[in-house]
């Protein structure tokens, strides 16, 4: 486990100038991208549009630059001290692994998204020279290449807020306490969330540039599969999505560490302990060690979670859960990318994807241990029925989790389009069902 890579402070006056500027730097290159990319108002539905003016790029220039300038002013509130312009937190820039893979991840996913949309919408047209020659030039391709670095903006902002949002109504009684912790830069984020965020960022997105929602979601939905790989290694570097108890001496079973054993990339002690390790640290419940076993009250050889982590600086021994979805997450992008050469119809992988996906998350659920990302036990106790909340434990089977039950709504919805769309696809090609005579 590599919580973080490196941690920067911006104390001196030398540092907090370099900080600016790296500021105004990315404020600015993401304005030009937004300048650089924007397209004019085509004359008719379909048609290719004209090529963007002063002020429409200046527009775009503008909506894209606002955004960045509000994300840098957030940042610079964060990692400066109170006695420098804009500053507040002092707590400078650590370098999260779970950053880094779940950035690269998504710039990952985008670059792939992008090649595919290429292809997709590759359009060969006759472009015909001063001598009467010509050649065959794919104008449509570059262009859907193009929209496709617009889509990552739409994604990234919808993702992010529906993450936040889901998180946040999953411990809405933490938050009830004290809204304005809705807004704070620390917190959690939660995959589904930010999986509906993105989708609905994606239909907006697709009804603006005229094309087709299920033919951009087939495109898009495997490359969703390659970024959460890399993002759960991130998961599994700060230690959260952790796995539940296993027995001693299990052969796929990790520890994390706490605050005394956590370092950086140069090997110092970075302070930072997991985020299971925290959590077992305030777990009141007994264990057997030898066998795994959780239990709400003292057993011959039970001792207490809290207790067994203080002692050993590390958490029991968990399923490396992260893991298990990284690879099973990689599985299913390579076989979506390969299943696209067969499909019949638009929102046939999409469907796919969010069947097998619903599965995948079903069972790696089974194994997961952090009872804070919401399970039924949780929703009972919040809405006080305790007694209810008694009739199903934490380690109960039937108590299912929060993403479980996104899941099985997700495999219903996945199952209903497929059936729907090879329906329509037979009746389209003559083989479904027809009318029987009058």
């Amino acid at each position: 486990m590599l919580p973080v890579l490196v941690h920067f402070t911006f104390t001196s006056l030398w540092s907090q100038l370099v900080l600016y500027a790296l500021s105004l730097g990315v404020v600015g290159y993401i304005a030009y991208n937004g300048w650089r990319g924007a397209e004019g108002t085509p004359k008719a539905p379909g048609e290719k549009p004209e090529p963007p003016t002063s002020s429409e790029r200046m527009q775009r220039a503008l909506i894209y630059g606002a955004f960045a300038a509000g994300l840098a002013w957030l940042g610079l509130r964060y990692a400066l001290p109170a006695s420098a312009f804009l500053g507040q937190k002092g707590e400078g820039i650590p370098i999260h692994t779970y950053g880094v893979l779940l950035a690269t991840g998504f710039m990952t996913a985008l670059t792939v998204a992008a090649r595919l949309a290429r292809e997709e919408w590759r359009k060969p047209t006759w472009v015909p020279d001063a001598q009467g020659g010509g050649q065959w030039v794919d104008t449509e391709g570059p262009r859907k290449q193009e929209a496709m670095m617009d889509f990552g903006f739409y994604a990234l902002v919808g993702g992010l807020v529906g993450s936040r949002v889901l998180f946040v109504l999953v411990n809405w009684k933490d938050y009830s306490r004290d809204w304005t912790q809705v807004f704070s830069l620390g917190g959690g984020l939660v995959f589904y969330g930010g999986l509906i965020g993105a989708a609905l960022a994606s239909m907006l997105f697709a009804k603006q540039h005229r094309m087709s929602f299920m033919r951009l979601a087939d495109l898009a939905i495997p490359t969703v599969s390659l970024g959460q790989c890399l993002g759960r290694l991130g998961c599994f570097s700060a230690g959260c999505c952790w796995g539940d108890v296993t027995e001693a001496g299990a052969r796929f079973a990790v520890h994390f560490p706490g605050a005394g054993l956590a370092k950086d990339i140069f090997g110092r002690l970075g302070g930072t302990s997991s985020l299971a390790f925290q959590s077992q640290a305030q777990d009141s419940r007994y264990v057997v060690e030898a066998t795994g076993e959780v239990l709400h009250h003292m057993a011959p050889g039970a001792v207490r979670i809290s207790d067994w982590v203080a002692q050993h600086g590390t958490t029991l021994s968990v399923y490396p859960t992260q893991i298990f979805e990284s690879v099973g997450q990689l599985v299913l992008f390579l076989a979506l990318l390969y299943a696209r050469r067969f499909r019949r119809f638009h929102g046939q992988i999409f469907a796919m994807w969010l069947m097998c996906y619903a599965v995948l998350r079903t069972t790696v659920e089974l194994f997961r241990g952090d009872t804070e990302r919401g399970t039924l036990h949780g929703l009972l106790e919040s809405l006080g029925a305790s007694r209810l909340a008694d009739a199903v434990p934490l380690e109960a089977w039937y108590n299912i989790s929060t993403s479980q039950f996104i899941s099985l709504c997700m495999f219903t919805f996945g199952a209903t389009l497929l059936y729907r769309r090879i329906r329509r696809a037979g009746e389209a090609a003559g083989i479904g069902p027809t009318p029987s005579p009058a």
